[in-house]
């Protein structure tokens, strides 16, 4: 799918969005409608609240569509200390902290600090969700089947996640599983997770996408 940006520009600070990784979670409505309006065009008016509200307010996008750039030397977009993964209810992966997604070939999709990620198989924009959960009746829990109990997590490193042709996602790099209450249920270094919707060990693969003829790039 063909990328689209939509760049807003102010007088402190720029916002950009990337229209198709946008899953309309609201977060940027609920938490400062003066600035974020889907009802007004254009809809993002960056000068219409402080840059520091603004900047908070586009780092709760768990889909990574929106990104924001200082111009009065106000601090940049940076990566949390540790590397997270939020299990979504019937619903996508939510990555946070600093990572690459790269194709099957190698070549990088992404470098970014968050992402929401298909995992019901059928997604138009894979990697990335685009809210087709929502009306192909996929069910996935909010955690792990085994959670462990994880007294501090593993130090943080750059994640790298990698799309297998027809397969799962490839992620290695230190990161935490969250249950979809934020909390830590799992740690790991070298993981293989779902992405076909059908494993019966969600978020992890078992093989499933081999016997139902799994079709992703």
């Amino acid at each position: 799918m063909e990328k689209r940006m939509r760049n807003y520009t102010g007088e402190h600070i720029d916002v950009s969005y990337e229209v198709e990784r946008c899953i309309h979670v609201a977060e940027c409505v609920t938490r400062l409608s003066a600035v974020f309006d889907r009802n007004r065009r254009p809809w993002v008016l960056p000068d219409a609240a402080a840059a520091d509200r603004v900047a908070e307010t586009v780092v709760a996008c768990p889909s990574g569509a929106l990104h924001y750039v200082r111009k009065d030397g106000g601090p940049g977009e940076s990566a949390e200390a540790h590397n997270t993964i939020r299990l979504i209810r019937n619903g996508p992966l939510h990555v946070r902290g600093d990572f690459t997604i790269v194709n099957g070939t190698g070549a990088l999709v992404v470098d970014d600090t968050r992402a929401a990620l298909c995992r019901c198989g059928g997604s138009a924009n894979k990697p990335f969700c685009d809210n087709a959960h929502q009306t192909n009746g996929f069910v996935a829990p909010d955690t792990v089947a085994e959670p462990q109990s994880i007294i501090a997590p593993l130090p943080g490193s750059k994640l790298c996640i990698k799309t297998t042709t027809n397969g799962p996602l490839h992620i290695t790099g230190s990161f935490v599983i969250l249950n979809g209450q934020g909390e830590a249920v799992y740690q790991g270094t070298d993981e293989w997770f779902c992405r076909c919707g059908g494993s019966a060990n969600k978020p992890f693969c078992d093989g499933t996408h081999e016997k139902i003829g799994f079709i992703a790039d």
